[in-house]
């Protein structure tokens, strides 16, 4: 006989005994308390890290109960969020403290998981649906505010199906079993604050694009900073401090211009346009050119170091 008869038969074996199916009623509970028309169920394999993806409406789910049940019980976890947009928020791994301030400061959770003893999960139903960049930010604003994962605030975040177990290999107990994923609470009520809370965070959004705008504005403004023209030899050799003497001013003019990241060639080849006659041969020019570059690249050398 097949898992999957063995399985039919055993609910069937329970219906007649008229034992109540905890797993069924609080699956029931939850899917109606979040009340969208369609689910994402989604059943991982942590040992594979591999996910089974199923949309179904909620009789569908009901309905598969028991092939969820024997997933479950092979080691893979059962998760579910509503398919699509939708008005509901989660908000992951909160403590008995962070519920409690929810409830008193108005957000009050349309369903309540506790997902390990101590740990729970809030959905909290805003009223309305929330497009997609919008639920989001109200995901990370929640979990902000009751310390919540933010690793775990986005639109369409995967929350824990109550009635089966957590098989995270951590919360297994002392004798082998792990702790059943149970419904604290299913109101499915929209929590109290939800219109003013989506306006402070549509306000936010809004002032934020403005900032953001204003900083590019700011800088497409800036005066772009231009580069300086570098100062040709002729600025130096006419430059009455050197008292005319080209040697002088030559090596002023070498020492700025490969300070200015100017080729060596280029230094070289703008002082031997000059008229260095005076100079004698063109052995002794070139040698005289030879040594203010060999100067010039000595004095940056040593302000370098001395820097």
């Amino acid at each position: 006989m097949s898992a999957f008869n063995t399985l039919k038969l055993g609910c069937v074996s329970r219906e007649k005994r008229n034992i109540p199916d905890r797993t069924q009623e609080a699956v029931r509970r939850q899917l109606e308390a979040m009340a969208s028309e369609r689910f994402e169920v989604g059943v991982f394999d942590a040992s594979t890290e591999r996910m089974i993806l199923r949309v179904w409406d909620r009789d569908t789910v009901l309905k598969s109960i028991a092939w969820l049940r024997y997933q479950n019980k092979n080691g893979r976890n059962i998760y579910i969020r509503p398919a699509g947009e939708h008005n509901l928020s989660l908000v992951d791994d909160l403590k008995g403290t962070a519920i409690q301030k929810m409830k008193r400061e108005g957000f009050v959770p349309a369903v309540l998981v506790e997902t390990s003893p101590g740990n729970f999960q809030a959905w909290l139903n805003h009223g309305k649906q929330l497009e997609r960049s919008l639920s989001t930010a109200v995901a990370k604003s929640l979990a902000t505010e009751f310390c919540g994962d933010l690793g775990s605030a986005d639109w369409r975040h995967f929350g824990r199906l109550a009635g089966f177990t957590n098989r995270k290999e951590k919360y297994r107990q002392p004798d082998g079993d792990f702790p059943y994923v149970r419904l604290r609470e299913a109101s499915g009520s929209t929590y109290a604050k939800a219109a003013g809370f989506l306006a402070e965070v549509q306000a936010k959004i809004r002032n934020e694009i403005v900032e953001v705008e204003r900083r590019r504005k700011q800088f497409r403004n800036m005066p772009r900073p231009t580069r300086e023209h570098p100062k040709d030899i002729d600025h130096f050799r006419s430059d009455p401090k050197y008292g005319g003497a080209h040697s002088r001013s030559d090596l002023a003019y070498a020492v700025y211009s490969l300070d200015h990241d100017i080729p060596e060639s280029q230094v070289r080849a703008r002082i031997a346009s000059q008229a260095l006659s005076y100079l004698g041969s063109a052995a002794r020019q070139q040698d005289y050119i030879e040594r203010i570059v060999r100067k010039a690249l000595k004095y940056l050398s040593r302000d370098t170091l001395g820097k």
